[in-house]
């Protein structure tokens, strides 16, 4: 038994040692795995499209004075008839028109009368078109001479009347543009890891930016830009 004793240290040390070293050399082998896991290239990928307005909103402001209440009510029903008169024969719907409720100003309500004003009342009404038919809107435009021609007074407020122009497909798109921003960043990390002797890997985050609608210009606000910008990173390996 003594004898023996010896050898048997001897053994239990090689053991040991064998261990010691087999568990250094995973330590180091997940280490390394870990190190190499940090390498990401963070990337993004711009997709656009261009896209027609399928909705557009034209109202037609008109305003009316008179010093008397009752005449200016009538005066502008008056005239609210003849302006949807105008926009039926132009094609429009009547469930595509909208009549609002005049607003009126007393200008001697003000505390102080301007001798220069020689109206008491001001009503400003709006007649509005909500439409899918963009393109008859846009030919229609130029024809309000046709209202000032039959004594109706347009307003030239150019931000309250202008026509605004929308774009609600966004959904049939979104697949598309969302697949062609992955994919052009990809192209961009394929680039990086080509460039600094690396392999792409696996994605470690992807985050989806928010979609943008825009006028293509200040002369085409019935054409609409439609941009997103996806973030990605990947992996990289040796």
């Amino acid at each position: 038994m003594k004898a023996s004793s010896p050898l048997a240290a001897l053994i239990l040390g090689l053991l040991l040692a064998a261990g010691l070293v087999g568990a250094a050399w995973l330590a180091g082998d997940t280490l390394l795995k870990v190190k190499s896991m940090d390498r990401t290239v963070n990337v993004k990928g711009l997709a656009e499209q261009e896209v027609s307005a399928n909705i557009a909103i034209w109202p037609i402001q008109f305003t009316e004075v008179d010093n008397d209440l009752n005449s200016l009510y009538r005066n502008v029903e008056s005239k609210t008839a003849v302006v949807v008169e105008f926009l039926k024969s132009l094609g429009f719907q009547d469930d595509e028109i909208t009549i609002s409720l005049p607003n009126i100003e007393d200008r001697q309500a003000r505390g102080y009368v301007d001798p220069n004003v020689r109206y008491r009342y001001f009503a400003k009404s709006t007649v509005s078109v909500y439409t899918n038919n963009v393109d008859l809107v846009r030919l229609s435009r130029g024809k309000l001479t046709q209202l000032l021609e039959k004594g109706v007074t347009i307003a030239t407020d150019e931000y309250q009347s202008r026509i605004e122009y929308l774009y609600t497909g966004l959904n049939d798109i979104k697949p598309g543009m969302i697949q062609q921003a992955t994919q052009n960043a990809r192209e961009v990390a394929e680039k990086f890891a080509r460039d600094s002797d690396s392999r792409l890997g696996k994605i470690k985050t992807a985050s989806q930016g928010q979609f943008i609608i825009s006028d293509r210009d200040s002369n085409t606000p019935y054409i609409k830009n439609v941009r997103v910008v996806s973030t990605l990173t990947y992996y990289l390996t040796d």
